[in-house]
Formats: C-alpha cells, structure tokens, sequence
C-alpha cells in the first residue's frame, strides 16, 4: 500500500512534551498546569503520554513535581500513562505513584552515554537490567529508549551492528517496547526506512516506536519514511517543544499537531482530535514565557478560512463592471 494512501491505518501518537519538552524550559510550570495540560491531551485522545521524570530534583527541577502530577491526573481508558526513569530509586518512585510503563533510556553511542549519563553503556545497562527486573516484578511495563541510533553528535555516525546489538540485549531481558531515538536530529528517510526495517524484520515480537527531532527540519519525513518501513508508533512533543544540550542551536521533537495534520490529510487514523490538540498547544506561550514553533498552532489547520478583504463587495462590483 501507498505511503500517500492512508486508507485509515492506525497510527498511534506519542505525547513526550510534558517531559521531553518542559525539561529544557527555564521556566517551572505550575504543577496545577501540569495536570491540566496532561488532562487535556488525555482528551485529545493521544494514546500514550510521557508524562514526567522520576529523576533528581536538582538535575531536572523543571520536573520536581513528578509524584504529585502523576497521582492526580485523569486518566482516559485507552491512553497509557509512562514516566521516564533513570535508576531503581527512580522506578520505585514511578510504580509508587501508579505510572503505567517505566521508560529507561540509554545511549547506543559510548560518548554520548558518557556525556549524559555519566556511565559507560555497560554499567548503564546493569543499572537498567535491575530496574527491568523490578518492573516486572511489579507488574509494570518496561520500554526502553535507545538514544543516538540515528546518528552521535561527538561520534558521527553509530553502525547498523551497534544499534541491533543493544535492541538483542534489551530484547533478551523481556522488555515490552524500543523507542529507536534521533536524540540529536540526525536522522535522514532513506537511512530512517532501512534502520526500522531490520529492527521489526528481525524483532516482530517487539514494539518499536520511533522518536524524532527536527533539528534538521526532516522531522516529519522522517515519519513518513518509517511509516513506510511499518511503525505505527511516534513520539511526538506538543508545539514542537524539546531540544538537547548536546546539540546546539538544536529546534525540539517532531511536533504533535504538524504530524496529526499532516497525516489526517493522507487518510490516516491517529484517533487524536486535532482541534482539541491545537487548543492544547495554544496554552503552551504563556505556561513557558515564550512563542513555540508549531506552525500549526499560529495559522491553523489547512482548511481554517478567512474573512474576505474588506470592501470585497465594492472591489466584485467594480471587477463585474468592467
């Protein structure tokens, strides 16, 4: 089937602005505001949403607030509510507070890890194997986030052999989803298609979501090339929120209503109400202190119309006259 011909196939969006986007803000967002945001994608009907993180108060205080916005929100039936989590203290924190999914993140580039994390990838790896084993014993659904497959911004390009050696490792320990991440937007289609590929080739059991940024203004052809090779699941940030500390001048992640436009008008179904999403996206400005790069939020969707000019009437009559 056609790329350009949705015919209603599900695709299932992702929301990681709560997180991924408000933990490069300045600005701390209110918790009450927290929980409305998240309430309000909850309506939109996104069908998961990264709702904070579950790490140190002093690395991330942006996020200070994690337990309370997690306890408090309202949670739809058929959206999935996750947390990111960096270690065991961090995961019992995240199933104490009733998160749906722990996602664990670590980088399949050896200095990017190191940058980030302070860890080799082996020791990353031993930290996150515990908390797996933690989370199953709890009953709580495991994702990992595999950052840099797409490229490493101190390391160049990660090979193919790389990127599948820590999906096997992961895949090994029973974990329910990978998230295949463009960390710092490096990510191109032809190389998006043929990486998701031989990951749900070789993997057919496991989930994979793929996570872009459009730091390279390839963000949502990159959805388009991995729609192609059959993902179904997308991180999206609303109002394109986001960003890295390892990419300077870097723009956010693929933004949530520019992809459900975009893809509502090639026929797909993303069971997400555009409308509400944008009225979502619209908070955004005056919560953080400052405008977001969603087109969509300013001009609206392709078909929002606007009055005629004034004095239309006059200007008809005189061309009629002619």
């Amino acid at each position: 089937m056609s790329i350009w011909q949705g015919a209603g196939r599900r695709i299932h969006m992702q929301e990681v602005g709560l997180r991924d986007g408000l933990q490069m803000e300045k600005a701390f967002v209110p918790t009450a505001d927290k929980i409305a945001l998240c309430n309000a994608l909850s309506d939109a009907g996104l069908s998961k949403i990264e709702v904070t993180s579950f790490t140190s108060p002093t690395a991330i205080p942006a996020l200070r607030d994690a337990e309370i916005v997690l306890r408090e929100i309202t949670r739809r039936p058929g959206t999935l509510y996750t947390a990111l989590v960096p270690n065991l203290r961090g995961a019992e924190r995240a199933i104490e507070s009733r998160t749906d999914e722990l996602n664990l993140v670590m980088s399949v580039s050896a200095t990017h890890n190191l940058a980030n994390l302070r860890m080799t990838r082996e020791q990353s790896f031993t930290v996150l194997a515990q908390v797996a084993a933690l989370a199953q014993g709890a009953g709580v659904a495991v994702n990992v986030s595999l950052s840099c497959v797409f490229g490493c911004p101190f390391e160049g390009d990660v090979p193919d052999a790389d990127v599948l050696g820590w999906v096997q490792r992961f895949a090994d320990l029973g974990v329910s989803g990978i998230t295949l991440c463009d960390t710092t937007g490096m990510a191109y289609p032809t190389q998006v298609r043929q990486v998701t590929k031989a990951a749900r080739a070789r993997w057919p059991g496991v989930e994979f979501t793929l996570h872009f940024h459009n730091t390279r203004g390839m963000g949502l052809a990159n959805v388009l090339a991995g729609i192609d090779a059959g993902a179904s699941r997308f991180d999206t940030s609303l109002g394109g929120l986001g960003g890295c500390p390892f990419a300077p001048g870097a723009s956010g992640n693929v933004c949530s209503e520019e992809v459900v436009h975009a893809l509502a008008l090639m026929g797909y179904d993303t069971g997400v109400d555009l409308a509400q999403l944008i009225a979502a996206a619209q908070r955004l400005p005056a919560l953080i202190g400052h405008d977001v790069s969603s087109q969509i939020a300013k001009a609206g969707p392709r078909l929002a119309l606007h009055p005629v000019p004034a004095g239309f009437d006059a200007i008809r009559e005189r061309a009629l006259a002619r």
